[in-house]
């Protein structure tokens, strides 16, 4: 273990308990000392048998989350008995401190990360990475050496990990299937009717279903944000479970806000308690097709909304920040809010994805900086 480990128990500013975090004795910004979870991710723990003296009190509390199905009757069931009761619960939630969110989301991306810490860091967050290519122009060959990079991220280091998934249009999802076949890597495909969600349920479902069929083992679906802006929210929340249905047993369901239309934190929070009162397996910030995407600020609003939801359910569900994180330093930042505000059980792949195409390249070339002390050009990447 590196020297510096504090155990559980510490304080940060915000008075919340954080869990064991490697501490960097060199001061960061505002005097500040860097903070982030030690080397050894949480992803040993989830199988604690396999891993001889590992059965700690973290082993058992991963053995519990990543066993509970979603599914599972709640505390928070009867709010969605009825439109009134479902709208009564959404407007009771806590009105959202804008000024608060924005000045904690931009005090957090100022902690210096750095040594094994930041290669650290970089390695969990190209794990995290869901590789995306959703464009009109998309080819079975465009979507094979997509496959082929997320399996094998850098050719010329075999230590580099696997990304989360390829995330394709449900046309291609057979195609990207094979292309990872015998790997870690997910299938992730976007559904009911991406991006804008303005067709029929019938055929968002239909959609869906042909996407699970060809071997998605993820789905990405858009919420109605007219029926939701409308505030007609028990059609939001009856698609969700219908589609949730449709996905069965072999996928998990992302449910996609498009935060960036919603108008205010106060409706992004609303979305995220009706995502995960509908079932969804994460909720996810955008599609990365409208001018604002994930941003700090409205991701921390989901990390609070995840971590009150399992304080009051005993449900786990991951969240997922897509478009606009496109840098190391901006994945690292992203990284540390889940840190400070869900915890270390968030920091896991299983938990949480970055939404990203160009964000993979750039992780690569700092990794290969930390590895030869040379910042290398982007002809040392494949061009996506």
């Amino acid at each position: 273990m590196p020297a510096g480990f504090v155990g559980s128990g510490s304080r940060d500013g915000s008075g919340v308990v954080m869990p064991p975090i490697l501490h960097d004795p060199r001061p960061g910004p505002e005097g500040r000392s860097s903070r982030f979870p030690p080397p050894q991710p949480p992803a040993r723990l989830r199988n604690p048998g396999s891993v001889p003296g590992l059965y700690s009190r973290y082993a058992r509390r991963y053995a519990r989350l990543v066993t509970m199905p979603t599914t599972a009757p709640h505390a928070l069931s009867d709010v969605t008995a009825s439109d009134s009761t479902l709208r009564r619960f959404l407007h009771g939630l806590p009105g959202v401190d804008a000024v608060g969110l924005e000045a904690r989301a931009a005090s957090l991306g100022t902690r210096s990360i750095k040594t094994t810490a930041k290669a650290f860091a970089i390695d969990l967050a190209i794990s995290m990475v869901d590789l995306t290519t959703l464009e009109g122009a998309d080819t079975p060959g465009k979507v094979r050496a997509l496959g082929a990079k997320a399996v094998r991220p850098d050719p010329t280091d075999r230590s580099a990990p696997a990304t989360a998934a390829v995330c394709v249009y449900p046309d291609m999802v057979a195609t990207a299937k094979e292309a990872v076949a015998g790997s870690t890597v997910k299938v992730a495909s976007v559904a009911t009717a991406f991006p804008a969600g303005r067709a029929p349920i019938s055929v968002k479902l239909a959609d869906v279903r042909e996407a699970v069929a060809a071997g998605a083992d993820e789905i990405d679906m858009v919420i109605d944000r007219g029926a939701f802006l409308a505030g007609n929210y028990m059609k939001v929340y009856d698609e969700i479970t219908a589609v949730k249905e449709a996905c069965g047993t072999d996928a998990r369901l992302k449910v996609i806000f498009e935060t960036g239309e919603l108008s205010t934190y106060d409706n992004i929070r609303r979305a995220s308690w009706l995502g995960m009162l509908a079932g969804a397996d994460f909720i996810k910030t955008s599609t990365g097709k409208v001018a604002v995407n994930a941003t700090p600020a409205n991701t921390l609003l989901m990390l609070e909304a995840v971590r009150d939801f399992r304080a009051q359910t005993g449900i786990q569900v991951g969240v997922k920040p897509a478009g606009g994180i496109r840098t190391s330093k901006d994945a690292i930042k992203f990284l540390v809010l889940v840190n400070e505000t869900a915890g270390e059980d968030w920091l896991d792949n299983h938990w949480f994805r970055f939404g990203a195409s160009s964000l993979l390249n750039d992780l690569l070339l700092q990794r290969q900086k930390l590895a030869t002390g040379r910042y290398s050009g982007p002809d040392y990447v494949t061009v996506d």
